[in-house]
């Protein structure tokens, strides 16, 4: 029996040591899509099963679920080639057996004891260029993988602390950065040697039978408590539908169709009826579906720990064939705004059973700008990858966050002052996008509006989505505003023909990509929201007053300039009378619930 302090000193030393490694290849990182974005993840892992027992807290959900599944697949390669040896380090990247894309590399190194198989480390760091057709690997008009960059299946990148050499220098000649991608390999491989010295240190203080019995009773309590929280939800069957616009070659929706079945403390959720697998690169891998399922999991119930234990109750199917299931050679590059689409249909179905603790819809759309070309004067390349930030859903007691990163990613956005450093590029605003969130008793929160010029020749690449099927609404709250691209090129401003997508556009200096994310969709009744509020949102500029009386009823008194900033004040009375005659036609029906979908349509939540 593991006594309770035990357990938890062990459980925060575990936590401490994946950490540690987050912050370790954050801090040596050569690209700055980890060193500022973040854009890694890493892990201890069960060695025979590959589940989770620690994440560090600063890698982007995503990854901290899939791992699990690159985890297993290179526990399969090792069985066929002799097993783990100790001073070995693997490296992979293989959408199909580990998921995510292209660019998302994983070290996995074994951690021995008294010469046994103790724990895997895992860690995940997104490399600036894998090759491929398009600088930096988003492109919107991929149709197979052979298009997005090189492709590494499960090998020792290090055999028995013996470094692969040829390897290194085969990646290294299909990269557009390869002095990048030494540095931040060589980065990584020092996290998980960071990891294991720390890792070491806990079993000398605890002893080793002490850690390996605190990590199986880990795993177990993170199962029982999902457990008991799935046994809150009701029994019941809920059905879901979210689209994305296209995947960047034909223009017509994807459906993301999901059912969730509760029953008990059991939970399946059934992707069956979804899409047929796209041409374009908005294709995720099985495993990549699964592991979104568990991110929103946790979104819902915060409180559980990450590890394997906590997804034990869920039952995910993933059919064949489907946009959901990639298999070779389907491209997968725009994989997130897929992701978007799978989060947002668990967050619909869950609302309709736990509407107190599921969020609306997110803004959704990692909305990627890439840049690429050489730099003026040197014989180089330079690559630059922007994903969005945008709002977030609002929920049942609050307003949506203004200005997040997506919740699937986590990705910052890289500061303007390094990008214009490194770069051939300016930023003429990065502002606060106004009439941007879903309108509700709460509302979503605000999305960001942008607009890069080129300094010099490149190419400009964007992958987003939620154009078409905007961000909805919760329990009679309205949807976000349209994710919005345009370009300015030679004098004319034009909108890509698939609206949020457009694949190696040639700018010259002075040229312009303009940028719009959505904010978050609404939670309750827009008429419910207080003057109080109103008047704030007025005033910080998150709305213009043509929302607040179009969406809210609002009545404006008195309007005034301060600063150069306009100023209002709401008259009360006369708004509550205006809201008194619609209040009936918008109420949600008794008993039920509505969902405000990004087409303009309002649908019973028990039959969408």
């Amino acid at each position: 029996m593991i006594d309770p302090t035990t357990l938890s000193v062990v459980q925060s030393g575990l936590n401490q040591i994946c950490n540690e490694m987050d912050l370790h290849l954050i801090r040596s990182a050569l690209s700055p899509i980890i060193s500022e974005t973040n854009d890694c993840a890493h892990g201890i892992y069960e060695p025979s099963t590959g589940e989770a027992i620690a994440q560090g807290e600063l890698g982007l959900p995503v990854f901290l679920a899939n791992m699990q599944f690159s985890v297993r697949a290179t526990i399969e390669c090792a069985r066929e080639q002799g097993g783990f040896r100790e001073g070995d380090v693997w490296i992979l990247n293989d959408t199909y057996s580990s998921g995510t894309h292209l660019n998302d590399v994983i070290l996995v190194s074994p951690v021995f004891v008294d010469g046994d198989l103790f724990a895997l480390l895992a860690s995940t760091g997104h490399w600036m260029d894998i090759g491929g057709s398009t600088a930096g690997g988003w492109n919107a008009e991929a149709t197979e993988i052979h298009q997005e960059g090189i492709r590494i299946p499960a090998v020792r990148l290090y055999d028995a602390g013996q470094r692969n050499d040829a390897l290194i220098e085969t990646i290294m000649a299909n990269v557009r950065l390869p002095r990048d991608m030494l540095g931040d390999l060589t980065a990584m491989t020092s996290a998980v040697q960071r990891g294991e010295e720390r890792l070491r240190d806990l079993i000398s203080r605890h002893g080793r039978e002490t850690v390996a019995a605190c990590l199986g009773e880990l795993i177990e309590r993170a199962e029982r408590q999902m457990r008991s929280y799935i046994a809150e939800i009701p029994d019941g069957t809920y059905r879901f539908t979210d689209y994305a616009d296209n995947d960047g070659i034909d223009d017509r929706p994807i459906a993301i169709q999901l059912e969730l079945t509760v029953r008990g403390d059991q939970m399946t959720i059934d992707f069956t009826g979804t899409s047929p697998a796209v041409r374009g690169p908005l294709n995720i891998g099985r495993s990549t579906t699964i592991s979104t399922c568990y991110v929103a999991l946790k979104h819902v119930f915060p409180d559980v720990p990450i590890n394997g234990g906590t997804f034990r109750p869920a039952r995910i199917v993933v059919p064949p064939g489907t946009v959901v299931s990639a298999q070779y050679p389907s491209a997968s590059g725009g994989y997130m705004e897929v992701v978007g689409r799978v989060l947002d249909s668990v967050f619909g179905a869950l609302a309709q059973a736990i509407p107190e603790r599921v969020p609306a819809a997110p803004f959704g759309t990692t909305g990627v700008v890439s840049i690429g070309g050489r730099l003026p004067g040197r014989d180089e390349y330079f690559v630059g990858v922007f994903p969005y930030p945008g709002g977030y859903g609002a929920t049942a007691s609050g307003d949506g966050l203004v200005h997040g990163n997506t919740p699937q990613s986590m990705a910052n956005f890289v500061a303007l002052e390094a990008s214009e450093h490194r770069y051939p590029v300016r930023f003429d605003y990065f502002a606060l996008r106004e009439d941007s969130r879903g309108a509700g008793r709460y509302c979503g929160g605000s999305g960001t509006t942008y607009r890069i010029v080129a300094l010099a020749p490149c190419l400009f690449s964007v992958l987003g989505d939620r154009h078409d099927h905007r961000p909805f609404g919760l329990r009679g709250g309205l949807p976000a505003a349209p994710n919005e691209v345009r370009f300015e090129t030679g004098g004319r401003i034009w909108e890509p023909p698939m609206r949020s997508k457009q694949a190696r556009q040639p700018m010259e200096a002075g040229d312009a990509v303009i940028m719009a994310s959505p904010g978050g969709g609404g939670y309750g009744d827009p008429l419910d929201r207080t003057v109080a509020e109103l008047e704030r949102d007025l005033n910080l500029g998150y709305i213009s007053r043509e929302v607040a009386e179009r969406d809210h009823a609002a009545v404006v008194a008195e309007t005034w300039t301060v600063a150069g900033r306009r100023r209002y004040r709401l008259d009360t009375a006369r708004t509550e009378q205006a809201r008194a005659g619609l209040r009936k036609r918008t109420a949600v029906p008794a008993g039920g619930w509505t969902v405000h979908t990004g087409d303009g349509g309002e649908r019973d939540g028990s039959t969408y």
